[in-house]
Formats: C-alpha cells, structure tokens, sequence
C-alpha cells in the first residue's frame, strides 16, 4: 500500500540490507513513521554550504568546499555560524518505487540548530529520489549557539514512503469529520493551517528569544542549563509581537493538534510570498502525537527567524499549516506510547536541555 512506511516496515529494510549502518542501527533508532540518523566520528569545516549536484559525489566536491576535518570521537565544538558537513552511519539502498525526506529532530530545530541531509547527485537538500543508492551526509550550522557533538547522537531523521501519500483537502476534512484534528473549527487549506498565540491563558509569556552571545550547549545534556543563560522571555499584554530581523524565536501555536494512527503530518509554511519570517526548522509529526493519555491534542512549537525587516505577528495570525500523509499501514508503536517522546502533550516549550 502507498504511504508513509511505519516501523515495522522500516525494520524490514533494515534486515533485508536495504538500510545498513556501521555501527549496526539501534532499536531506539526507528520511531513511529521514522528512522534516526546518526553522526559519523569526523566532521568537515565548509567555507559554504553546497549540494552534490547530479553526477557528483559529495566526497568529491570536498576539495572545493572543505576547509579542515574534525574528529569527532572526543566531542567536538561546531561554532556558531560555520558550516559543517558530518558523515552519518547510515547508508541506503533503497528498492523502486521507495522516495525518502529527511528534516531535522524537535530538539534540533528548537536549538536553532539548521541539520540538513546532502546525497551524492544530490540537487535538493533532505529530499532523496527512489531506489537512492548511496551515504548519507549531514550538513550542520549552528545558528544560535555552539553546541558539543559526538558520534551517535541523533540530530535528524527520514521518512520513507512509498508513492503518493499526501492527503488532499477534501480527504484532510472526511479526516476531521471522523477524528477531530484540532480542538475547533479547523481551517482547511492546502492542509492544515495554524497560527500563533500571543495571549495565553496562564499569564503573558509568549515566547522566548535566543540570546545571541550565549556558552555552548552539550547536546548530551539533558535538563542541564538554566534557560535563562541561553533565552529572554517574551510578555506581551496586547497580542502582538515585532519580530527583530536576524533574531529566533520560540513561540507555539494557538491550536491543539492530533495525528491520527494511520497518518503522520510535516509541518510546512503557510505562505511563502509573505517572505519576512520562517516559520519551522522541524516539522515531522509522527501518529499517535497529541492523543494518549495527555489528552487529546498537544500544541505546535514554531521555530521562527525573521529575515530582512522588522515583521509585526499578531495573536490568531496563521503562520503554518501541517501536511498530512497516509501511513502505509498503522504503526507498532504510536508517539508517546511507551517510548520516549519529550513533547507529547506540550505548550509552549524549549528544547530539553534547558530546565
């Protein structure tokens, strides 16, 4: 069947050699509608971020691009606003008629962490055609913070699917008509839209902003900095925020929202004509995600910078939309069932390292 493979499916290519991985892959690597992906044990300095292009082999555009290699083994620092590129673990043989999309994990892009994945022939970053044959390569820019990386750690995933598996706007409302998405009247448009809340219920935090002069982050770290070392808080009393250009933000949706068992969701922009502000860095929303025993929904957290001008967000404004796909068949597992799922039923939340 079409659709995005679930766990099951994903274990299966990896015993039948389509997915290998050097260490062998882990368990706790393969996630609902998901697969981790690991970081190799070296890293390469970039003077700029690049794509292979069709006919090219990353590794041989390294001597245009590299500038010096890292080891990795012991932890190593990658500098805010430089450019890395890090052999992953991971390489794949995929069969036909099977496409794959990388996008960076929830604690990634909440670290204003950019991760995409680069291919050999490759002519888009995180998108990778059927029966792909080849490593895999993650290209990392720490935009806010310096962090501290070693092999293994896990800074983004693929999805795999097979054929067309997007739900169209008439197929996304049948959906909401059987299994409520959101916790209102759902504003169906080319998917889901959302938009922005900046007039809690609890008080007036907003949002945070990034502090751009901060220390560096272990990633490994779990609930070990003092959000406030690393964020300002944003109050507003009027519902409205102006966004400073170059600035990131952590803000969270006005919505509540749910994926079904038998679909996943990517969150996208909603309009990129507007052009002032981008509105996520991760956008993978896995089945089971706001329903479970934390209630039913669990709100969006918006990674968002702002571009060229200062950009006025008002309370309600529609900032993104969630594309649903079909699963290819129900997951094992749903998210925040019995795994380790840091964002099940969350608000407006920083990534877990900070406490």
């Amino acid at each position: 069947m079409n659709g995005v493979l679930p766990d099951s499916e994903i274990r299966h290519l990896i015993d039948k050699g389509a997915i290998t991985a050097d260490p062998a892959i882990l368990p706790e690597q393969v996630q609902p509608a998901s697969l981790d992906l690991r970081l190799g044990t070296t890293a390469c300095r970039l003077r700029a971020s690049f794509l292979a292009g069709k006919g090219h082999r990353i590794s041989d555009r390294l001597a245009d691009f590299g500038m010096h290699r890292m080891d990795l083994s012991g932890g190593a620092v990658l500098e805010r606003g430089c450019v890395y590129l890090v052999p992953l673990m991971e390489r794949l043989t995929l069969p036909d008629g099977l496409s794959a999309v990388a996008n960076a994990k929830s604690s990634t892009g909440r670290l204003d962490l950019l991760t995409r994945l680069v291919t050999d022939d490759g002519t888009e970053f995180d998108r990778l055609p059927e029966a792909y044959d080849g490593p895999l390569y993650a290209e990392i820019c720490p935009r806010s913070f310096s962090v501290l990386v070693r092999p293994g750690m896990r800074l983004n995933q693929l999805r795999l699917r097979r054929g067309q598996a997007v739900l169209t706007d008439a197929e996304l409302r049948d959906l909401d008509a059987r299994e409520p998405l959101v916790g209102g009247k759902a504003l169906i448009d080319q998917g889901l839209g959302f938009s922005v809340d900046l007039r809690p219920s609890g008080g007036d935090l907003v949002g945070y902003r990034a502090r751009p002069h901060s220390g560096v982050i272990d990633l490994d770290r779990i609930g070990a900095y003092d959000a406030r070392d690393f964020w300002d808080e944003l109050r507003t009393g009027d519902g409205r925020l102006i966004l400073d250009p170059g600035a990131f933000y952590i803000l969270v949706s006005r919505e509540s929202v749910a994926i079904p068992a038998d679909c996943a969701a990517e969150m996208a922009p909603y309009l990129a004509m507007a052009g002032e502000f981008r509105v996520h860095y991760a956008g993978f929303f896995d089945p089971g995600f706001g329903i479970g025993a934390a209630g039913a929904g669990a709100r969006g957290v918006l990674e968002v910078r702002c571009h060229e001008a200062p950009f006025a967000l008002e309370h309600g404004q529609v900032v993104g939309r969630l594309v649903y796909e079909r699963m290819a068949a129900r997951p094992d597992r749903l998210y925040g069932a019995g795994i380790r799922s840091n964002y099940q039923g969350q608000g407006l939340k920083l990534a877990k390292q900070f406490r």
